[in-house]
């Protein structure tokens, strides 16, 4: 028998010290929280909700192709028309910014979300239209071949020559004026891909679309910017 057997008040006291130790220490390892554990999980929980907003904003770039457009909301489509609308005014008039994004209903800060690369900052520390953009626009196009198209170009000088086109096409159906039309022979529109869109201007097929209703004033001047 050990020679401490006999010495039951020395070994309850041990015991219940033991006992009296584990019983205010956290269980399972763990430890308790600090105010300053609160204050860091606080902010943990605050960045992991930021997080997917910043990475959504991220994801959100502009589209490159006609697919990518129309795959988009349609207020986002409407946004990225004013957008473009914007800029085409800024270079065309030589409007401010807060100016032509107001005539087109966009803020500012959409102009600068969406149309940033379009822009340059002057000296004054107004942004002013660059001479051309790759901004992804669809303009109504009357092609050669296939009539009213809808097309998506990268190059504002491109959609530029498709609304001229257009403009003239219209003033020929209304007035019979069609020397508008003569400096658009032989010449086409470049898309977002590369194809060339062959613009038409044979004056007895484009009355003959015009009496099919196809030429109207609403769907020549539908996306044209």
């Amino acid at each position: 028998m050990p020679k401490y057997a006999n010495n039951s008040q020395f070994t309850l006291a041990a015991l219940f010290l033991q006992w009296k130790t584990l019983d205010q220490r956290p269980e399972c390892g763990a430890r308790r929280l600090t105010e300053e554990d609160v204050k860091r999980q606080t902010r943990r929980k605050q960045r992991k909700k930021k997080r997917p907003a910043l990475q959504a904003a991220r994801k959100q770039v502009n589209p490159t192709t006609v697919e990518e457009f129309f795959a988009m909301p349609e207020r986002t489509q409407e946004t990225l028309i004013g957008v473009a609308n914007t800029v085409s005014k800024m270079r065309s008039d030589g409007d401010s910014l807060p100016k032509a994004s107001r005539q087109f209903g966009v803020s500012r800060r959409d102009v600068m979300r969406w149309g940033r690369p379009a822009l340059k900052k002057l000296k004054n520390g107004r942004y002013a239209a660059k001479a051309y953009d790759r901004l992804l626009r669809v303009v109504i196009v009357v092609s050669k071949r296939e009539g009213l198209l809808e097309v998506a170009t990268r190059d504002s000088r491109q959609a530029s020559k498709a609304a001229k086109h257009s403009a003239a096409v219209h003033r020929y159906l209304e007035t019979g004026d069609a020397s508008a039309l003569a400096r658009f022979n032989g010449k086409h529109v470049i898309d977002a891909k590369g194809k060339r869109v062959a613009l038409l201007t044979d004056l007895e097929e484009l009355d003959q679309l015009d009496s099919a209703g196809v030429l109207s004033f609403e769907s020549l001047y539908a996306r044209s910017l």
